[in-house]
């Protein structure tokens, strides 16, 4: 529910405000700005609260200078998602935001291995790599925190042009909360059915005749939804400073400072869950294990420590022209040993008259692989970019033209850490996270990867208006990249023994280019509430795109010797704005095709190539905003038919699907508020099958054949106590529907979708 914020112009300031904006004016970027005199500063205030108050989950825009038009005029399946939704579905992580679009489905790794962080793929692609906070590149394998975030902005579709390597499917941009010229407070208490007790606070404060401030907080301890074993804690700090809001010239300086201290989550075993199968009749039959069964060893952690600076200044050139400069230093360190789980043991080897004998074992004996995994890995960034959007005419063609130039940082370092212990099997049914862990002494073995990339990239975007019905745009980037990467492994045994063991052998990789991206398009409007468009883009995705890191295998798509990946995208939509353009609808029909992916050509001779071509096309449907003044609406579905053209991408041969893309996903939340005190809304989520085995020649494959379609349904209830205090209760699960959230490669580990639970909170306007 929309936070209703009376306006106490209160100007004092507290200690740990003045401790938190030193610490920012600390990184010694300027702050000259011209103070505006404030008349118009309200007047545009009054219009944004106006806009917000009558559709408050519909935008007319997104953050980006690079996408200058309205989002009914953009050429482009554009999905936001704003704090207003996030508030009442209670969600505190970014990828809990991602559920309200379709298309998007999440990974949990390979075999005993377990992703972390924001894992997932958008319309049949990984898009992990591809996050941005305010348009600039967010690394590290961290779950982001949506405490911060005014918007999740999330485009789709190859967009090389707008952000350059590796959008192959589309990207998520974050919007960072920051100061406006409204003295406004907000906060929220809330505890929910993993016994996790979470608060928030949004502080706004103006000075001066342009000033603001602005701080964010988060802390949050206890369990999980579904999984109360899996302990998480956190706390965060934002704060924001703004000089010559309603002027010519505005600057903002703003940090984000994130502790996170949890426990890591390695899945439970697939036993039982729908569609397990293994050769062994007992085991394919077997009942599934306690969802709160935890498989770990009680040593196990997972630490995150981020930090973002940024400095950003608008100004007004004069002529419709606005010039803006961003920079950004940012700093992440995950620490983290984790325990997976991986094969079940249902018998023992015994001997018999000298003999080997497998002998069964009863259920209550069974036991299950543990599989130690430690990541000790530090992201640093730091980046520059400027941007000019200027509107022009030329004769009666009227232009928006936006042009820039980014420079970009990026290092990844992770050293191998060993004494990790000496993992035994657990008991299947009855897993002890105090088992003995022999040889458990984590320490620096010396070896490590250490993975750079450095970009510099120009672009430019252009709208042409030819008249009231018609526009062409176009875009082109053009970026040069150096990607290299440095490593040390430790000389192991070998015959015959060239190298004393212990010796560290140091190796070096490199791979530079230039890439080449574009976009282009055409739109008609056959009313001024609506547009037709048809659009064409691409992308390009060079070795080591996602973690810097090149790797000297023949069968890796992270070789230097590869050639880039390359995906185009057609797409052909319609937007309209109706109801008194407070409602939007979308609709689009795409085609994206990827080539030059990685396939094993022979398997005799181990010969790789880049033969490999896969395709995925669909249909996507929206509608955001206000059905009437109480009733609020976002909704999505989204077809998807994958096909692997050429080559055996992924281990599948040509003329089959890829895996893990569900033909069909959708998406709903509303709200309908009831008088001035009480708030009703609901939801649901839908994905049709996502298969891990996709080869008709194999219909039957060891572990979870892929993970069955599900329906969850979700509710909400707010009640407003006064004007300053409102009550909200949400039920998630709500028909306790049993479900598998996400799946690994080999299909032994699952993560279970949570039962019905539920969460309750305050909200507190001031």
């Amino acid at each position: 529910m929309s936070h209703i914020r009376s306006r106490k112009h209160t100007l004092a300031a507290q200690p740990l405000l003045s401790q938190s904006l030193f610490a920012l004016a600390a990184v010694g970027l300027p702050l000259a700005a011209q103070a505006q005199s404030p008349e118009k500063t309200l007047s545009e205030v009054k219009v944004e609260a106006k806009a917000n108050a009558e559709a408050p989950y519909k935008v007319e825009k997104v953050s980006s200078p690079k996408l200058t038009q309205p989002l009914l005029d953009t050429t482009q399946t554009i999905t936001v998602i704003k704090k207003d939704v996030i508030q009442e579905q209670g969600a505190s992580s970014i990828v809990e935001a991602l559920r309200n679009t379709p298309g998007i489905t999440l990974q949990l790794g390979e075999n005993g291995n377990t992703s972390a962080g924001d894992t997932f793929q958008m319309r049949g692609f990984a898009a992990q790599s591809s996050i941005f906070v305010d348009g600039i590149r967010d690394l590290g394998a961290v779950t982001r925190d949506a405490f911060n975030v005014e918007q999740v902005e999330v485009a789709k579709g190859p967009a090389g042009a707008d952000i350059g390597r590796g959008a192959a499917s589309g990207y998520v941009n974050l919007v960072t909360k920051l100061p406006s010229r409204e003295d406004a407070t907000s906060a929220t208490l809330g505890y929910d059915s993993g016994e996790t007790k979470r608060g928030t606070i949004d502080l706004n404060r103006r000075f001066g005749d342009s000033g603001a401030f602005r701080i964010n907080a988060m802390v949050q301890d206890g369990g999980v939804m579904g999984r109360k074993v899996i302990q998480k804690k956190s706390h965060a700090l934002a704060p924001s400073i703004a000089w010559g809001l309603g002027g010519g010239t505005r600057l903002y300086l703003y940090s984000q400072h994130v502790r996170q201290d949890n426990t890591p989550d390695g899945g439970t075993p697939a036993v039982g869950v729908p569609s397990y199968y293994q050769t062994d009749e007992r085991l394919r039959t077997a009942p599934r294990v306690d969802r709160n069964n935890f498989y770990g060893y009680a040593s196990d952690f997972a630490k995150v420590d981020a930090d973002m600076v940024t400095a950003k200044i608008e100004h007004e050139l004069g002529g419709k022209t606005t010039l803006t400069n961003t920079t950004r230093y940012g700093k992440t360190k995950m620490d983290r040993i984790l325990t997976g789980v991986h094969s079940v043991t249902t018998s023992k080897t015994v001997k018999v008259d000298g003999k080997d004998v497998v002998v069964p074992l009863a259920q209550a004996d069974w036991s299950v692989m543990r599989i130690r995994q430690s990541v000790l890995q530090e992201n640093e960034i730091m980046g520059n970019t400027t941007n000019i959007v200027s509107e022009f005419n030329t004769g009666a063609i009227g232009h928006t033209l936006s042009t820039g130039f980014e420079l970009l940082s990026e290092e990844q370092f992770a050293p191998v850490r060993g004494g990790l212990g000496t993992a035994g099997n657990a008991n299947l049914y009855q897993p002890n996270r105090d088992d003995a862990l022999p040889g458990y002494a984590p320490a620096l073995t010396g070896a490590f990867t250490k993975g750079r990339t450095r970009t510099a990239a120009v672009y430019a975007f252009d709208t042409i208006k030819l008249n009231a019905q018609w526009q062409l745009n176009g875009g082109l980037r053009v970026e040069r990249y150096n990607t290299e990467t440095t490593g040390a492994t430790v000389q192991a045994a070998s015959v015959p023994q060239t190298i004393p063991v212990g010796t560290l052998v140091g190796s070096r990789l490199e791979k530079s280019g230039k890439l080449v991206s574009w976009k282009a398009g055409a739109l008609y409007k056959p009313a001024e509430n609506g547009s037709i468009y048809l659009s064409f883009a691409n992308s390009q995705t060079p070795p080591g795109s996602a973690n810097f890191s090149l790797a000297a295998s023949a069968g890796s798509v992270a070789n230097p010797n590869m050639a880039p990946q390359k995906t185009s995208n057609a797409e052909l939509g319609t937007k309209w704005d109706v109801l008194e353009k407070k409602l939007a609808l979308t609709a689009a029909v795409y085609r994206s095709e990827n080539k030059n992916e990685l396939t094993l050509e022979d398997a005799v001779s181990h010969t790789w190539s880049q033969l490999g071509k896969r395709r995925v096309e669909g249909v996507e449907l929206g509608a955001v905003g206000q059905i009437t003044p109480n009733w609020n609406i976002t909704a999505g579905i989204a077809t998807m038919n994958s096909k692997i053209i050429e080559g055996t991408t992924g281990g599948n041969a040509a003329g089959v699907a890829t895996r893990w893309t569900p033909d069909l996903t959708a998406t709903l939340w509303s709200t309908y508020k009831l008088g001035e005190q009480f708030t009703f809304g609901g939801g649901m989520r839908y994905s049709s099958e996502q298969k891990r085995n996709v080869d008709p020649k194999t219909p039957v494959i060891a572990g979870t054949q892929g993970i069955p379609s599900y329906f969850v349904a979700d509710a909400m209830f707010s009640y407003k106590v006064n004007k300053n205090v409102s009550l909200q209760f949400n039920v998630y699960n709500l028909f306790d529907k049993f479900y598998l959230e996400s799946l690994n490669s080999g299909g032994s580990r699952v993560v279970l979708g949570a039962r019905r639970s539920g969460q309750v909170s305050a909200n507190f306007t001031f």
